[in-house]
């Protein structure tokens, strides 16, 4: 069954089991669960990359170590996902952000954060923008999902549209064969056992359930967060990928992508004015590798909302008590 509204799905991966140990970081507890979370670096405003749907914590280890060089970077897996205690899915947009503020405290993380959220993880930083906007620093948004979606983005890719898909795909051993060189190349900067362990887990049928799943209430999410308070008066840089996503084209055509890329260029930038420090950035970069294809770009938009914030919180807010 479909969820929303705060009726969940049960995934049960992992139930009942011991979790197994994340290959970098560690375990918290948080809530009864055990959360997976990996940090490195010093100083602030310390950096939290909120993962899409599909991916966790370790799919962002290339920029989270370029990160670390300059102030304190932190990669997690939400409940349910990766490393993470089982949880069911779908959730709502609160819990996971009550989750994340319980998390980082566990893990001794001082904010306030500078947020980098990507596509679903957009959910969780405008949520938490909406509850403890006194906690974020700043706010990198890349591909991310908003309230307004459908009101910028055609008809054909309304939130409420989003398919449910409740098992793998059956791939054929040759194209499973092709999918794991193509990520293999994607991913060559990570450690090689982290590489090996992550493809793996990404073309197995328990981490595509659980992303299809993540995913089945994007409407419901985007009516949570809406009419319930803007973005704080923070920097914020929202990053357009304009890039065709992987095997894009077998389900879309041309003009389709395009009015998909107006949309998102037309919303995105809507988000930008909506504050004061804000600015739209663009790079030509599919959506679902952005921080891949387009690693240098968002390591320099990090890099300038660490400073900005260093700047506007002259040492008062970027070490909370």
């Amino acid at each position: 069954m479909k969820g929303g509204g705060g009726t969940l799905v049960p995934v049960d991966q992992n139930q009942g089991a011991a979790v197994p140990t994340p290959p970098l970081g560690r375990l918290y507890e948080v809530s009864g669960r055990m959360l997976a979370l990996h940090k490195d670096g010093a100083g602030g405003p310390p950096v939290v990359f909120l993962p899409g749907a599909t991916l966790v914590g370790l799919d962002y280890l290339n920029v989270h170590r370029r990160v670390s060089q300059f102030t304190t970077s932190v990669i997690y897996d939400r409940a349910g996902t990766g490393w993470s205690d089982a949880v069911r899915l779908p959730r709502n947009a609160t819990e996971p952000t009550l989750e994340l503020r319980t998390l980082l405290k566990a893990a001794e993380v001082r904010g306030p954060y500078i947020f980098v959220a990507h596509s679903l993880g957009g959910v969780y930083a405008r949520r938490y923008s909406q509850l403890f906007p006194d906690e974020v620093a700043g706010l990198l948004l890349l591909d991310v999902l908003h309230e307004d979606w459908d009101t910028y983005l055609p008809e054909g890719s309304h939130l409420a549209g989003v398919p449910e898909q409740d098992r793998h795909p059956d791939f054929a051993p040759e194209l499973l064969d092709f999918l794991r060189d193509v990520l293999r190349q994607r991913l060559v900067d990570w450690p090689p056992r982290v590489r090996d362990l992550l493809i793996e887990k990404h073309l197995s049928d328990e981490w595509f359930k659980i992303g299809a799943t993540e995913r089945s209430n994007l409407a419901q999410l985007a009516e949570e967060m809406r009419g319930q308070g803007d973005f704080p008066d923070v920097p914020l840089i929202v990053m357009s990928a304009l890039g065709a996503d992987p095997g894009q084209e077998l389900f879309v055509t041309e003009e389709q992508v395009q009015q998909i890329n107006d949309g998102k260029m037309a919303l995105d930038d809507a988000i930008a004015r909506s504050v004061p420090q804000g600015e739209h950035r663009v790079v030509q970069a599919s959506q679902s590798t952005v921080t891949i294809d387009a690693a240098d770009e968002v390591v320099t938009a990090i890099r300038d909302l660490v400073e900005q914030s260093r700047t506007v919180c002259a040492g008062n807010r970027c070490s909370a008590p």
